[in-house]
This record gives C-alpha cells, structure tokens and sequence, in this order.
C-alpha cells in the first residue's frame, strides 16, 4: 500500500518582491514498511519537500501539484485535517533539538504534552510510557532525566529525546530530517538499528533526509538524489551506490575526508599541556545547596600539543569531551596543571588570562549559533582586532578581506549577514573570525558535524592548509571518526569522563586496546550498533 505519494511537487518563495523556485517538479513515493531517502546538499530541497507534506511552510510558500497521505489529499487540506494527521499518523524528527524543544519545560512535561494531545493515556501511565521510549533511544536513567530541562542535556541526549517524542504516538510514516547529525557514531549506530527494528516490527514507513551516504546505504530501501529542487537519480539503494548514473550522485559518493595531516616538524615546541586535568561539578541540594555529590565530567586528563600538531578528541556524548576543551581554554574551573607556551594558566583569573585570548581560540560546532545575526561579516571577522588592538594603524577592512580570501570567501561579500549563506560559508566565516588573530592554539569543537559531506572534505582541507602554513596547534574534537583519522596525529579516547585510550592516530586506528575504542571502531567504519 502506498502511504505517501508527492506528485509534480513545486514549491516557490515568494518575499520582498523576489521569486525562490526552491522545488521543481518532484516526484516519489513511500510505501508501507518502506524507507525512501532524500539526498543531497545543502539547499537542494530536501528539508522543503518534507516539510510540505504536512503544509508546515508557512505563508509565504506557494505549494502547487499534489501529495496524498494514505489517499488523502494533503494540499488544500483544512486545517483540522492536517491536526489530525501531523505529530499522530505523520511525525517529524528535527535536525537541531535545541530549536525543537521548549527551553522552560522540562523533558517530561514536553513527552508528556504529546501523549495527552493524542491519546488517551493519564497520569502514571504517560510516565511509564515515556521512561519506556527514552530508554529504548538510549538514555540512561531516563526516570531521573524527566525533571532535566534541554539545555541541561548534551545535544546528542537532547536529540535522543526529539526521537523518542516522534515515536510516543506510533506513527505510520516517520520523517526524519538529518536526525543522526548531532549524534556519536556509537549512538548513531544504536538508533539506526532501533528505526529499523521498528520499520520490520510495525510496518513503520520513512522518509529519510540526510547528507550521510553511510547511513543510506544502511537504512534506505530507495534514494532520490536532490540537486537545486530536482530530484536528478532515483532508485534501489544498492543499485544508487554500486552504478550511479547522474554525475552529481557520482561527486557526492566520493566525498569523504581521507588521507592523513602533513608530520610534525621533530624540533616543534609544545604549546599547550594538561597534567591529571580534573572537573567535577557539585551537585548542591536543599536551600543551604550542600553539596550531595559531584557529576565526574573529567577524571584524569593528561596530553600535549605541539606546534602545527593535532590531537583528536573522541568519545560519547557525556564523555568529557568538550569540557576538557572548555578546561584549556580557562572558562571552566578545574584541577590539575594546564600551560600554554610554558606558562602554567590554571590559576590565572579572567583578567590575567585577557592578553592571552588572541593566542588561544575556538571554532564552534553550530557557526548558525555563534555568528551574531546582527552584524555583518566584517564586523564579526574584525571584532577581534578591535578588542585585542591588533596592528592598530593596519586598514581592518584590508586585514579581512585577506584573510575571507585565505578561507576561500569573495572580500565582496563582508558587507552581508551570516543568514545570507549556507552552512559551509557560514563556517568558514567562523575559521576566519579565529584565525584573523593569528592564535598559536585552535580549539575546533565539531566545526564539520552538521556539513554537507562535500562541504566537510573542502573544509578539512582548509584546516591542513592553514595549520601547515602557519604551525597551528589543534585540539580537535568529533565524533566523526573518519574526519579525525584524516585531521589528528594524536588522539584521545574518552569514556564517561576518563581516558581510556591514548596515542598516536595510527595506533588508535589501526591498533586500537581497549574494547570500547574497537566498538566506535566499528560502529564509525562498519556501521554496527554496540
């Protein structure tokens, strides 16, 4: 039985006067049990072309042509209808949860909403129903994670949970757009597996939407490849992969960061090092906030980095990560010895630490996120220079046009927004805003996890380029394993806040000890679930 059909699909934005076609003419099916993916980079119509099966596009779309859920027209629909149908029949798992998930509820009043909206269930009975859905998408101690608000998660918990609220109502087609992105590969792996379990058990359809060929080829049934509105190759996923037709389906397999960073120089200084590293955050209860315990983020950190060096970062969400990273930078407090050019800064307070920050920098996994949108590209590139009076009688609009030009940007566009481009545009601006100071230390916190695969080669790249030319120490932190392995000389594995593992990226790849780093192995390179 065909569950959804989307016939001649012709999506058009109509603001300030101007015309975007965003889709031409798309054409596909779903049927029961079946999972179709939507593929293709950013821009090419993926996310518009779901979006419009349920009409959530807002005024200013102008949807033409005809999409039927279970032979009910969809466009045209009454509103009352399309209540019916969205979050209960059809439900949607967002990319970026943080935007999805009401910042003053807590998890079990926003799982809880959706139930009571539409079924019948009350009381303990919705509790025990969403303990049950967020324990089979991976969180642990789900009961004692209902009363946690989203910013109190780490983004792969927060997007486990965006699964489990499209799951609470037993859907019959689930949309899934780019649901994995934020997700470590351990995790990613476990909710494939979960998705597919429930395709077989209940019949569950999918319309899937990501830029990861990997996942593809283990979850779909068909692909449609997108490119600028149109689906341009369509068909079974293993005839897609083993003989693709369309150029652009063939440029979009062979994509994928590979090869291996330029060796350290033997006489490289090190510029920064940790020594038994130790953040422990106390939990403080009752009106006098004694402290009960301490959440463990990180136990026992020791590493360097030298110049024009990197050193990978990896693990689960929840493993330290990102909080050892916060630690060097000194905006965390923490324990343990940690110098920068051989100069202990554990114990240095903000203001000591001021002259510093032009040395040590950081590029954020979301540029979306850490670009103001209120000032324009020149303004966030150069806003270093002002603060840290950096070669004070040297033109900044000079200074940032060479700079946008040694990122791969025209000097011409500084005058615009950060909404005005794609994602990838979007992180080079954030490469530039780091590197116009010319810091000796870069800290990159998944700065290609939510990129097009073509976009994430192109920008490993810029990295290489701009660490070789100028001895840029990295600390580079991903649950990419495969952009690890082409970026990092060392790497870090952590667990639960420890270091279970450590070593140089041939060791750690291709002799891993422990059997925690064989199972990320394996669920990076094999895609299996541990």
């Amino acid at each position: 039985m065909t569950v959804l059909d989307v016939r001649d699909l012709n999506v058009r934005f109509r603001q300030d006067g101007a015309t975007t076609h965003a889709v031409r003419g798309v054409s596909f099916t779903v049927e029961e049990g079946e999972t179709v993916a939507l593929v293709g980079e950013s821009g090419s119509g993926k996310s518009v072309t779901a979006l419009s099966t349920v009409q959530l596009l807002g005024d200013s779309a102008e949807v033409e042509g005809s999409i039927t859920y279970e032979g009910r027209q969809m466009i045209g629909a009454s509103e009352s209808e399309l209540r019916a149908v969205r979050g209960n029949d059809i439900s949607f798992i967002f990319q970026e949860p943080m935007t999805s998930l009401n910042p003053l509820h807590t998890i079990e009043r926003q799982l809880g909403e959706s139930i009571e909206l539409h079924q019948a269930l009350r009381g303990d009975a919705v509790r025990a129903r969403i303990v049950e859905t967020l324990q089979q998408v991976g969180i642990r101690d789900a009961e004692s994670r209902l009363t946690s608000y989203p910013h109190q998660l780490s983004g792969g918990q927060r997007q486990r949970v965006m699964i489990a609220m499209a799951l609470l109502n037993g859907p019959d087609l689930l949309i899934a757009d780019e649901p994995t992105t934020a997700l470590d590969v351990t995790i990613q792996a476990q909710i494939l597996d979960l998705l597919g379990e429930l395709k077989e058990r209940r019949r569950l359809s999918m319309l899937f939407i990501t830029h990861d060929l990997t996942i593809v080829r283990k979850i779909a049934d068909r692909v449609c490849v997108m490119k600028d509105g149109e689906i341009v190759e369509t068909g079974p996923t293993a005839e897609i992969f083993d003989a693709p037709q369309h150029p652009y389906t063939r440029m979009l397999l062979e994509a994928e960061s590979a090869g291996v960073p330029d060796p350290v120089r033997p006489d490289a200084p090190t510029v920064a090092a940790t020594d038994g590293l130790k953040i422990w955050f106390p939990i403080q209860r009752g009106l006098l906030k004694r402290t009960a315990g301490y959440v463990k983020a990180v136990n026992d950190a020791t590493f360097s980095v030298r110049a024009g060096e990197t050193v990978g970062i990896v693990g689960e969400s929840g493993s330290g990560k990102t909080t050892t990273a916060l630690a060097i930078l000194r905006l965390i407090q923490s324990e343990g010895a940690i110098t920068f050019q051989d100069k202990r800064i554990d114990g240095l307070s903000q203001r000591q630490m001021r002259p510093l920050r032009s040395d040590i920098q950081i590029v954020f996994q979301d540029p979306y996120g850490s670009l103001s949108p209120r000032m324009t590209v020149e303004q966030i590139i150069a806003e270093g220079l002002t603060i840290h009076d950096i070669d004070p009688d040297r033109p900044r609009r000079e200074m940032v046009a060479e700079i946008m030009r040694e990122v791969g940007l025209s000097p011409d566009l500084m005058h615009r927004y950060p909404h005005e481009f794609s994602g990838g545009q979007r992180q080079r601006i954030a490469i530039a805003r780091a590197m116009i100071l010319r810091p000796k230390l870069v800290v990159l916190d998944e700065p290609t996890s939510a990129l097009d695969m073509t976009v994430q080669v192109q920008i490993v790249e810029l990295l290489r380029d701009l660490q070789k030319r100028y001895g840029l120490a990295y600390v580079f932190i991903s649950h990419d394993l495969k952009v690890v392995r082409a970026l990092s000389h060392k790497v870090l594995v952590m667990k639960q806040g420890d270091v279970v593992e450590a070593g140089t990226a041939a060791q750690i790849f291709d002799a891993p000890e422990t059997d925690y780093t064989r199972a990320l192995m394996a669920a990076a390179f094999e895609g299996r679930a541990v």
